[in-house]
């Protein structure tokens, strides 16, 4: 069967297995009282979402085994992506469980949480080394090529850190993550099939299948929220693919939404402590259009636009390479 049938019918079965468990599994999340605490010092019109069932993520990662076990080939390049994808997504569910069993908004410390991405960040890195993988970079658009030897290992750790971070910091409304998830792994499967990459191509089109098939709860009004067990198996898988395609660096452009989301946090801090001003009304920048009075709808599909114009930049950058 020619990839690009098997991966349309991969996304259409991620798809499926996502829409089916929802209805499953979400009222188990409520009859355990899995709910949403919303941050007091976020938007008050977000105070109306607690209680909203979360580590609906669990759904996405179901979806995304089953398809994967069904399509791809148990291949070093899909072990690893469940690794990090598996790995990432343990480390938000214990968040998650910690935040939900004590009642707050806060589940692990922010250095239990570094230090366990840190560790499974050494562990991938160890795998690669182990399959001999390269540690050259490509630069985006050139046919310029970078190799870091030793150096590799720090990059490892600020990549798979600073994007499972990222893309975590931009989970804050209905169907943002989701949608601009979806849209990110979407380019990766095409660039992974332009390569032949079979197992990434498949690997990446059961995510985007998967988040799909959770936006259909997840889209506003959201019945429910996929956590930090859905935002950091994402994060990790999102890294996890770029690594494997060789597209480390093209990952700051195709996740251009996720970059923008952590710099507003960074300089809106960076302002506050040392001009005593915020430059933006609330970080992440989400929060920001929503108290200018835009709906929280309307900044979820400019978001989306403008993943879609990241996205197709990147792939056009790595076609032209």
């Amino acid at each position: 069967m020619p990839l690009d049938n098997v991966l349309i019918i991969t996304i259409i079965a991620a798809f499926l297995i996502a829409v089916l468990i929802g209805p499953l599994f979400i009222p188990v999340l409520r009859r355990l009282k899995f709910g949403q605490s919303i941050r007091e010092e976020g938007p008050q019109s977000h105070q109306k979402k607690a209680g909203t069932p979360t580590m609906g993520g669990t759904i996405i990662l179901l979806a995304l085994i089953f398809t994967v076990l069904k399509f791809a080939h148990l291949s070093f390049e899909t072990m690893f992506l469940l690794l990090v994808t598996l790995g990432y997504g343990l480390i938000g569910f214990l968040d998650d469980f910690i935040k939900i069993a004590k009642k707050r908004n806060l589940g692990l410390t922010a250095r239990q949480k570094l230090l366990a991405q840190v560790i499974l960040a050494v562990g991938a890195y160890y795998m690669l080394i182990q399959m001999k993988h390269d540690t050259v970079l490509h630069l985006p658009g050139t046919p310029w090529n970078i190799e870091l030897g030793i150096l590799y290992l720090p990059f490892l750790l600020f990549l798979l850190v600073a994007t499972t971070n990222a893309v975590n910091i931009t989970d804050g409304l209905d169907g943002l993550l989701a949608g601009t998830g979806a849209i990110a792994f979407g380019a990766y499967a095409i660039i992974a099939w332009l390569s032949n990459d079979f197992d990434t191509a498949i690997f990446s089109a059961a995510v985007v299948g998967s988040v799909l098939g959770f936006l259909v709860f997840n889209a506003h009004p959201a019945r429910v929220f996929m956590g930090d067990t859905g935002s950091l198996a994402l994060g990790g898988a999102l890294a996890g693919i770029a690594i494997m395609t060789k597209t480390e660096l093209l990952l700051a452009v195709i996740g251009g939404v996720f970059v923008v989301e952590t710099l507003s946090v960074i300089l809106q801090v960076i302002s506050f402590k040392t001009r005593g001003k915020r430059i933006f009304r609330m970080s992440p920048l989400h929060h920001h259009f929503e108290l200018t009075g835009w709906s929280e709808w309307r900044v979820v599909v400019t978001f989306w636009l403008v993943g879609m114009v990241f996205a197709s930049l990147g792939v056009y950058l790595e076609v032209m390479r």
